[in-house]
């Protein structure tokens, strides 16, 4: 069996925007939303919506340029936990949605990012994956995680691999 690209980006996403959408429900009850929905770790840095948001579009504009479809349209809006636990589901829904076989060439496929300032990058399907998208998701959910941690939410590495479940027993 080969390892596809949407076996490297799909579960990847999913798992990652499911933890961090129980993130929440702790934060919920550690803290008052309206602190922790405008935190962060430094005065230069983006909040902690501005993270979740972040992180959605990420993966959502990863599977659309991967799969060369157009992703949907979320307007960075949200200010309360409700509504980025519902970015959440919406982001998960919409990677769910793109089938494996949507990727198919994907690897090869170019991706070519514009910034507004008039630069950008150019990438083949795979490097832009591995050196740009997953990087980039993991940047703004490893910030949303830290500013929660910071702000003493009680998160742990196991919040951070929720998506495993419990550690078996193995023998020898």
């Amino acid at each position: 069996m080969t390892f596809s690209i949407h076996a490297a980006s799909a579960p990847v996403f999913i798992n990652a925007l499911t933890n961090m959408r129980a993130w929440l429900d702790k934060a919920a009850a550690a803290k008052p939303e309206g602190v922790l929905t405008e935190a962060r770790l430094a005065p230069d840095m983006l909040p902690l919506t501005a993270q979740f948001q972040m992180a959605s579009d990420s993966a959502k504009n990863a599977m659309a340029r991967l799969a060369g479809i157009e992703a949907p349209a979320m307007p960075d809006t949200e200010t309360s936990f409700a509504e980025l636990r519902d970015r959440c589901d919406r982001t998960i829904a919409f990677v769910r949605s793109v089938d494996a076989a949507a990727l198919t060439g994907a690897a090869e496929r170019e991706v070519v990012l514009k910034f507004p300032n008039g630069t950008g990058y150019r990438f083949d399907g795979a490097a832009y994956l591995t050196e740009f998208a997953l990087p980039n998701f993991f940047f703004h959910a490893v910030t949303a995680y830290a500013i929660l941690r910071a702000a003493g939410v009680d998160l742990g590495k196991p919040d951070f691999l929720q998506h495993l479940g419990r550690p078996e027993a193995i023998a020898g």
